[in-house]
């Protein structure tokens, strides 16, 4: 594999984080009321458009042209030009038709991917508010300039990267860059050190949205030079690795191609020597070239993929190129991005805790049911979700079937811990009847980093208003004097209040991310919070929300048959090593701390001493676009075969170097147009049923090459050495190109639609270097091609020698070959049991098949006009009771040798597990 050159992306030449507003602005010769327009006309000069350099779809010439890059596609042209040069015309034909049908097969089906890759795009025109000349306006987002002011709210999407000069209240998900789920609360201030992208507080970054309040930025960094510029960078110059299986393919063709050339020059000596005109030994030598290319192999391999794809599509993932469907059947290592991937994406409440409830509350859970005071101050709680919060219920287009699921879908705007709880309430059977007897606000206090808590005032009744408070829990048991105790209300003791802390703590240390909800009531007549110099005591303590970005309910499982298929998980992560640690101890991981690394580590170790630590560490925190790139290219370094999982633009450059990229059909368009599999459903599942449909593919694949190489071994090996033997040739290029492309024609497709076996998800993976065929297939080829040559030249030798007749000899040699082949694919299309325990009737399309060979083998000897064209001749009852004597000679012997195998598989496997 060749050695991977990770390209830097360009820096900008400025880390605007570490000056002062006012620096900025001077250095970008901006204002606080931004550009003018001529300057807006000068920038545009200097510094481009907004835009990044979009890749064209790949074209129908190119993806057509992309279906002959096969070496045994270029054998198979060189042998078919061949014979149209010496005037074998049929068999050119034959061959030339082979390659169209395989061309034809595999354009259609990587189309058909391109397209449905392309609906799944949305193209959207996006537009910001930006302030030039002294006033706000509108523009297209492709027109921004480095100087160029951006007004930022809750909802928008950033589409430049900038330096903050305003933040109010202001949260940003960057999830899709840097893969962390919790938004980022921004603020404006200088920031000191070396710092990742992740940690730069004070600025915003292009494909990033604004959550919560409201900011000012101006602009930076546009097009190729902002921070998703340079992950464009980065997939542009990162070089796809060839596929398992094309490497497999491509190294069994040209020892294929090696040794066909080899034999035929030999026998072309040969006949030289033995005074053989030049002319008629090219012609046999290319006869002998033509019997031992299995012509059906590109097109039977083709199908295997198409139908492979079409399997995996209706499991829920777009294959989107023919050869990456068996690609994860090979894969020794998954690497998966946690957010969004073996999480659900986005932060939701898992657990709360009251004084008299503590545990895990969702739509069916019945836990607190029966406990009166639980319900009542989950209710409580419920109530102080909704009233303190600015999570936006908007309309929705999607259509409901019940209440509950309306109200879920209809929050659509709001920071990602607000939006948990809002939803936490609406699961806990706070109905659209309850919204509606919201009380309205009347006054707010907005959360900020040195209040750590938010509060609202809220009409209630006649006599009296209602404070609720949310919180970090340390700051909101602070400001509580009681607690809640189902209906009542009790004194909050210190005893207590080192509880609850105690609690606080037990519950941060599993993972979750803790917020703290209290209320107070207050006479009617106040109406502001500055009324109350104390409302932020003798606040009732409700309960805790535990809040965090939970797995996908498939993901142990997942990851527990991930296992058991020997494939090893590696959790690749933006987020803190403490989150990944938690995550990874959900999935059933015990890691320890040497098998942990935080990206920030990363610039430090080179990459031969990566290389040597992907082998044993489990989790990478905080990581970078180019620290994933850098451990998938490590792990390929050691010979593994690398799936990578992802959906955000962060992910790109890995998804484009691993062996298979997979993305999720709700991940950016980025993440998917670099992807080699798209999850449509989002269900992370679905890789193992893509691993499993992977390992069936290759295994066909196996079966239809052994098949299709026992045939034509059995064949070189008659002409052969009925040449040495100085016999007429026992059977004719034309028979042998019949035999191959119609009456195993139709066995060859058949054996492409195999049912998988049941052990082949309990069997370890293949390594990269392994070859198509192992010891045992390769034994197997030439045990079964020997037997059968062997056998079938007695019969030729005896009728020859008996009767005289040279075409009744041929015709036995032709049929007893194509028979026998007909007849032992029951055999091959199993090498783990014997064909007396496998289901007969699992694969009945092969059943069909067979019929029909024995069907088209009768019309090339009994129809007149194929007699001619195959110089065949009708046989009689006693000629097919030799042939068919003959076959099951060879079932047998070949039963025989796969027992042996199998038994000596069994063996092994007990030895390794005792």
């Amino acid at each position: 594999m060749e050695d991977v050159k990770v390209v830097a992306p360009p820096k900008h030449t400025q880390e605007w984080y570490h000056l002062s507003v006012e620096k900025v602005l001077e250095k970008l010769g901006s204002t606080k009321h931004g550009l003018t327009q001529h300057q807006v006309a000068e920038h545009q000069k200097k510094y481009g458009t907004n835009e990044l350099p979009q890749e064209a779809p790949t074209s129908l010439l190119a993806l057509f042209l992309r279906q002959f890059q096969s070496s045994l596609t270029y054998i198979l042209l060189i042998a078919a030009g061949i014979s149209l040069a010496i005037g074998e015309h049929v068999d050119s034909y034959v061959i030339f038709a082979a390659v169209v049908v395989n061309v034809v097969v595999g354009f259609f089906q990587e189309y058909k991917a391109q397209k449905a890759l392309a609906s799944l795009k949305k193209i959207v025109t996006q537009e910001v508010w930006v302030i030039r000349d002294h006033q706000e306006r509108k523009i297209p987002s492709k027109e921004l300039v480095p100087g160029d002011v951006i007004v930022l709210s809750a909802g928008d999407k950033v589409t430049a990267d900038g330096r903050l000069i305003e933040s109010e209240h202001l949260k940003i998900n960057e999830a899709a860059l840097t893969g962390e789920s919790e938004a980022v609360e921004k603020v404006e201030r200088v920031l000191e050190g070396d710092l990742i992208v992740a940690d730069q507080h004070n600025m915003a970054f292009s494909g990033t949205i604004v959550t919560e309040g409201h900011g000012r930025l101006v602009v930076t960094a546009i097009g190729i030079t902002t921070e998703i510029g340079k992950i464009a960078v980065l997939v542009k110059h990162t070089h796809e690795v060839r596929t398992p299986l094309q490497e497999r393919l491509d190294s069994f063709s040209r020892k294929l191609g090696l040794i066909v050339l080899l034999l035929s020059g030999f026998l072309f000596g040969i006949g030289v020597l033995h005074e053989y005109s030049a002319t008629e030994m090219f012609i046999i030598a290319v006869a002998v070239a033509v019997a031992a290319i299995p012509e059906g192999l590109v097109v039977e391999v083709t199908v295997i993929l198409a139908i492979g794809m079409q399997r995996i599509l209706k499991k829920g993932s777009l294959v989107r190129k023919l050869v990456a469907a068996e690609t994860l059947g090979s894969t020794n290592v998954i690497c998966v991005d946690k957010t969004g991937t073996i999480t659900v994406g986005e932060m939701r409440v898992v657990h709360i805790a009251t004084e008299s409830h503590n545990g895990v509350l969702g739509k069916k859970d019945t836990n607190a049911k029966h406990l009166e005071h639980g319900v009542f101050e989950i209710k409580r709680l419920n109530q102080i979700a909704v009233y303190c919060n600015n999570a936006v219920v908007a309309s929705a287009e999607a259509e409901k079937t019940t209440e509950e699921e309306e109200l879920r879908a209809q929050v659509v705007v709001g920071s990602p811990t607000e939006r948990a709880i809002l939803l936490s309430a609406i699961d806990g059977d706070f109905t659209e009847a309850d919204l509606h007897e919201m009380r309205p606000r009347i006054d707010e206090v907005p959360f900020d980093s040195s209040k750590k808590f938010m509060a609202t005032l809220n009409t209630w009744t006649k006599k009296q208003h209602s404070a609720y408070f949310k919180g970090a829990p340390e700051k909101i048991l602070t400001m509580c004097a009681y607690y809640q105790l189902g209906r009542t209300t009790k004194k909050m003791s210190p005893k207590k209040r080192k509880e609850l802390l105690g609690l606080y703590e037990n519950l941060s240390g599993q993972g979750l991310r803790l917020l703290a909800g209290a209320y107070k009531g207050v006479d009617a007549d106040v109406t502001t919070f500055d009324e109350l110099p104390d409302y932020s005591q003798g606040a009732v303590f409700v309960g805790f929300w535990g809040i965090k970005d939970p797995l996908r309910p498939d993901a142990e499982e997942t990851i527990a048959q991930t296992k058991n298929a020997g494939i090893r998980t590696i959790i690749i992560t933006g987020d803190n090593r403490y989150t990944a640690l938690a995550i990874a101890r959900e999935l059933g991981f015990k890691p320890t701390q040497d098998e942990i690394i935080d990206g920030n580590d990363l610039a430090g170790i080179s990459d031969a001493e990566l290389a040597r630590l992907v082998k044993r560490v489990i989790i990478f925190s905080r990581t970078t676009p180019s620290d994933k790139l850098r451990i998938v290219s490590a792990l390929q370094k050691n010979g593994d075969v690398v799936a990578m999982t992802g959906d955000g633009v962060n992910d790109a450059p890995a998804l484009a170097r691993a062996d298979i990229g997979v993305a999720l059909g709700s991940g950016t368009d980025v993440a998917k147009e670099t992807a080699d599999l798209v999850l449509l459903d989002n269900n992370f599942s679905t890789i193992v049923s893509a691993v499993r449909e992977g390992r069936v593919i290759y295994d066909n694949i196996r079966k239809v090459i052994l098949y299709l190489l026992a045939n034509s071994f059995t064949e070189i090996s008659i002409i052969v050495v009925g040449m040495l033997a100085g016999w007429p040739l026992p059977i004719l290029a034309t028979q042998v190109l019949w035999i191959n492309l119609v009456t195993d024609g139709f066995p060859d497709l058949a054996l492409t639609l195999e049912p998988e076996e049941s052990e082949i998800m309990n069997e370890s993976p293949r390594k990269r270097n392994d070859s198509i065929l192992d010891f045992e297939r390769k034994f197997l080829i030439g045990f079964i091609s020997i037997i059968t040559s062997v056998t079938t030249l007695g019969l030729f030798y005896l009728i020859w020698k008996t009767t005289g007749d040279i075409d009744r000899a041929r015709t036995i040699t032709f049929t007893a070959v194509g028979v026998e082949s007909l007849l032992y694919v029951f055999s091959v299309r199993s090498l783990r049991h014997s064909i007396f325990e496998t289901n007969f009737f699992s694969n009945q399309w092969l059943i069909v098949a067979v019929i029909g060979g024995f069907l088209v083998q009768f019309v090339g000897i009994y129809v007149p006009f194929f007699q001619s064209f195959l110089r065949t001749v009708p046989l009689g009852i006693s000629d097919w009771a030799l042939i068919l004597f003959a076959c099951l000679w060879i079932i047998g012997l070949i039963e025989i040798m796969k027992h042996y195998f199998i038994a000596q598989r069994r063996q092994s496997r007990s030895l390794a597990s005792a």
